[in-house]
């Protein structure tokens, strides 16, 4: 039953849309209207606002850590952060205020792994940034740091169970992405900084 409290907690503040919220503080078009219709950071990005778009990743990944930081300070223990920290990615992903149609969670995921350690956050971002400044795909940049996460959660903390989180995370973080990947594959992937 602890658990169900956490998955609820999680997915609750997962689904908290701050694409849509911050688009419209800014009156901006909803990010479901414009490019890759996807309501997340890099989508907001292309309405022209970096304040915007800065305000929606720092809100996505807070919602993953803020999670993990609740179940922690109420007394929940191993499992139940990492069932909190999952279920807010979820709910990102399916949010029910979008009709389950949410964003690929790549900054909420990144949210949860600062709930496991900074240092795995930390490394995992480093290696997001450095493909995007080399490619300008924040797509690529993403399913590097997804493919390279769970192993360095085992590598970092040597955790069966939050190297499975991890993985499990990171398994629907790079399934969210198979339009991204066709585009990649066809070259037609838009970048960074590119027409909006």
């Amino acid at each position: 039953m602890n658990l169900l409290v956490y998955a609820v907690l999680g997915y609750l503040l997962g689904s908290v849309p701050f694409a849509v919220i911050v688009s419209r503080a800014f009156r901006l078009a909803d990010p479901r209207s414009f490019g890759s219709g996807n309501p997340g950071a890099t989508n907001v990005l292309r309405s022209g606002s970096k304040a915007a778009a800065l305000l929606t990743l720092l809100g996505d990944a807070a919602k993953g850590w803020l999670a993990m930081f609740i179940a922690a300070r109420v007394g929940a223990e191993g499992t139940a952060i990492a069932v909190a920290g999952l279920a807010a990615f979820l709910g990102h992903v399916f949010p029910f205020t979008l009709g389950f149609r949410g964003g690929k969670g790549v900054a909420t995921a990144l949210g949860v792994l600062l709930g496991f350690s900074g240092v795995l956050a930390g490394i995992t971002a480093t290696l997001w940034l450095a493909v995007v400044l080399v490619t300008r795909y924040s797509s690529l940049a993403a399913l590097a740091a997804a493919a390279a996460a769970p192993l360095l959660s085992w590598w970092l903390l040597g955790s069966a169970e939050v190297t499975a989180a991890v993985a499990f995370m990171c398994a629907v973080l790079i399934y969210r992405h198979k339009s991204n990947i066709r585009k990649l594959l066809a070259g037609n992937e838009g970048r960074i900084g590119g027409p909006k």
